[in-house]
């Protein structure tokens, strides 16, 4: 990332709704003790996730990738009274930590989280969701949106992180580069699709928004 967008990026976030103490801390415990700590949504990426679940009201929202639960935690406070997030982690050593701040944010009650493939786990689940958020392996994408599809409502929202790819999708991807190639297969196929309206934002790693139509 230039300085320019860096500099773009900072300033958004000074104008923006800070974060609340529950996610700084989710934040800087992740930054200190998770590998891999840009995985995590972060400030921005979370308040536009956390507009959108409250624009929208969701009964039941479906994450592909919980990662700490940061995202978790911004798309189930939109949810109805009544309504569930079900969250899915293939990393089990992540479960503790997640699971802690679903409590913190008292949201525990609210989020179900299952650790396993997701393709093992979604077919079982028994709810049509109101929103879908892809953010796991970026070499099943195409393959989680076609699952997503058929587990989404008309009318509801596939909402996909990382479709940019730190720019790499504008060149040609190296021969043995999976995740490149997957994503830019991806956004051509979004692009092509008469099931979905879509929009791609360039927000810090560019996100995909679909409706179903």
């Amino acid at each position: 990332m230039d300085f320019l967008s860096e500099s773009i990026l900072n300033y958004s976030r000074k104008f923006s709704s800070s974060q609340n103490k529950i996610l700084k801390e989710l934040e800087r415990e992740t930054q200190y003790k998770i590998l891999m700590p840009r995985m995590l949504s972060g400030h921005l990426m979370g308040a536009f996730l956390q507009f959108i679940s409250k624009i929208i009201k969701p009964t039941y929202i479906l994450e592909i990738g919980t990662y700490t639960g940061y995202s978790a935690i911004c798309l189930a406070s939109g949810l109805q009274k009544d309504g569930e997030l079900h969250t899915i982690e293939i990393n089990q050593e992540l479960e503790d930590f997640a699971s802690k701040y679903f409590k913190k944010a008292k949201l525990h009650n609210k989020i179900k989280m299952h650790i396993g493939n997701a393709k093992d786990i979604i077919p079982k689940l028994t709810h049509i969701f109101d929103i879908i958020f892809i953010d796991a392996d970026k070499k099943n994408y195409c393959l989680y949106y076609e699952i997503a599809l058929k587990k989404i409502k008309k009318g509801g929202f596939i909402i996909i992180d990382n479709v940019l790819w730190s720019g790499k999708v504008l060149e040609k991807a190296k021969t043995h580069d999976i995740e490149t190639k997957e994503i830019q297969k991806l956004n051509q196929k979004i692009a092509e699709d008469d099931r979905v309206e879509n929009l791609l934002l360039p927000l810090r790693d560019g996100i995909m928004i679909c409706k179903v139509l």
